[in-house]
């Protein structure tokens, strides 16, 4: 015994790395991921995010975080130069993005875009298990289901009013939202698809009991296109209507944006009480 232990202390470094294998190196290439990735993965296996997350107009995760990463656009090229052990993207990747991975043999993960909390929850899950922390996805995931549970109170019908009239409808995470919050999307009164625009006339016509409005949360230099929420028309409906800010990040991403949309969504819900 005396004679072999030497031998056991010179390959004990060899075991302990053959038992723990290196975490792998990231490039997230979508901002919705991003939001999730830096809540799950350590700081040192994210080799890059999206330049979406650099910016204040689209990011989902705070800029200060965000900007502790190397940024990237997406191309094959920047994915490639940075030799990740695992690509992570939305449903749609360049196919130049996706051959030069293919060569390289790099695994590509793609998320669809979540359409309820349950899928968003999943995602959460899957991704934080492919990073190494799975305990870190479970986690997130009940915060997630504890922010998004369902209100029992009567549901006011209510809109989503992105920059150009574009209204989240049935079938979308947004709408998803609306209803666990207390509220009735009213999208459907106006016969729009999943993802449509609404004229300002039909909203006049038929106003819900809230509009939660991007603009209104971007302000008046916000850049979030026509303020129709400022038409003379619309203001007369007041206080029949009731306009409250939504910023817009919160409309593209589920992950941990849902807790923070939840929290707009259930905070209005409560200050409007028992109105109809």
């Amino acid at each position: 015994m005396g004679a072999r232990a030497p031998l056991l202390l010179l390959a004990a470094p060899a075991l302990v790395s053959a038992a723990t294998p290196r975490a792998p190196r990231i490039v997230s290439i979508n901002p919705c991921l991003d939001a999730v990735l830096v809540r799950v993965a350590d700081p040192a296996q994210i080799a890059s995010i999206s330049a979406y997350s650099q910016d204040a107009r689209s990011s989902s995760i705070p800029l200060a975080l965000a900007r502790r990463y190397p940024a990237n656009a997406g191309t094959a090229e920047e994915v490639v130069a940075l030799r990740p052990d695992l690509v992570v993207a939305g449903g749609h990747v360049a196919p130049a993005t996706v051959a030069a991975l293919a060569r390289l043999r790099v695994p590509l993960a793609q998320f669809a875009v979540p359409t309820t909390v349950e899928e968003s929850v999943a995602q959460v899950r899957d991704l934080a298990a492919r990073v190494g922390h799975p305990a870190r996805g479970a986690a997130l995931a009940a915060r997630i289901e504890a922010a998004a549970r369902p209100s029992r109170v009567m549901p006011l019908p209510a809109l989503i009013f992105g920059a150009g009239g574009l209204v989240p409808g049935a079938g979308t995470l947004p709408d998803d939202l609306l209803t666990r919050a207390g509220f009735r999307n009213a999208s459907a009164t106006y016969g729009l698809a999943r993802w449509d625009v609404l004229p300002l006339e039909h909203l006049v016509a038929a106003p819900p009991r809230v509009l939660f409005s991007v603009a209104a949360a971007e302000g008046a230099g916000g850049g979030g296109g026509e303020r129709a929420e400022h038409h003379p028309a619309l203001r007369r409906l007041a206080p029949r209507l009731i306009t409250l800010p939504f910023p817009a990040r919160l409309m593209n991403c589920g992950g941990p944006t849902i807790v923070e949309a939840m929290a707009v969504l259930r905070g209005a819900r409560t200050r409007l009480g028992e109105r109809r």
